[in-house]
């Protein structure tokens, strides 16, 4: 097992538990203590955890959010089939906004090629999206979030209410019937909203782990979107609450 498919598991398990011990991952992962405790070591550099006489400590609890290297390798296949999946929902000559995050980067990449005219949320999907001589680039002012590149505040936010869009495809840290969508922080939160206001239709993404969590800020409400794409191991009776309140979900 490689070191990334390794603490992908160990990232799983931070998800699930408070603590984590040394010896018991080891046998986990079957893998030697020297090789877990470099691995912790190396969550620990990333934000994701605090090293623990014996173990680690989780940091990831409250929807507390991984750095951007290492949430791209959880779930990958599922968000690439939710990328796919999103492509086939546009249609050549939309204008569209694409969230930041992992999923929208992998949303982009999806994008590479098509005749739109997308807005991304974040440098890493404008650097993809600008190797497309098919496709029309326009990048909003903002803040951009050390370790994201996520495009925030004030600055994003009108340049985002400034335009009128077809689709504004949002990620999110946590969803559910009954805490609705959530964000990292209220900044962040601020400009989902303010993409949803720009578009006539909206699309939320997010793979079956986020229904297990809750982040600090509330964007909205889930049934605010007309679209949640998703993946098959999502919760059925939230799938079920959510498609009864009238929200197309496509699971993936």
């Amino acid at each position: 097992m490689d070191s990334a498919t390794r603490q992908q598991r160990i990232v799983q398990r931070l998800r699930e538990t408070e603590r984590l011990e040394v010896a018991d991952l080891a046998l986990e992962l079957d893998t030697s203590e020297v090789t877990v405790r470099r691995d912790l070591d190396a969550l620990a550099s990333a934000g994701a955890l605090r090293r623990v006489h014996g173990g680690a400590v989780s940091l990831l609890l409250r929807g507390e959010e991984l750095p951007f290297a290492l949430r791209e390798i959880e779930s990958t296949p599922a968000k690439e089939r939710i990328a796919q999946t999103v492509a086939g929902l546009l249609s050549d000559g939309e204008a569209v906004i694409v969230d930041s995050g992992t999923t929208g980067l992998a949303i982009a990449r999806a994008l590479v090629g098509r005749r739109l005219t997308v807005v991304p949320l974040s440098i890493p999907a404008a650097h993809v999206l600008s190797a497309s001589a098919s496709t029309t680039l326009k990048v909003p002012g903002g803040t951009s979030r050390f370790g994201e590149g996520s495009l925030v505040g004030p600055m994003a936010e009108a340049s985002l209410r400034s335009l009128r869009v077809d689709t504004a495809i949002i990620s999110c840290c946590g969803l559910s019937p009954t805490d609705g969508v959530t964000a990292y922080d209220d900044v962040e939160a601020a400009t989902k909203r303010a993409a949803m206001s720009s578009a006539r239709r909206t699309i939320l993404v997010g793979e079956a782990a986020k229904f297990s969590r809750t982040a600090l800020a509330v964007v909205c409400e889930v049934t605010d979107f007309d679209v949640l794409v998703t993946d098959p191991e999502a919760p059925a009776d939230a799938v079920a609450q959510i498609r009864q309140a009238g929200v197309d979900v496509l699971g993936v």
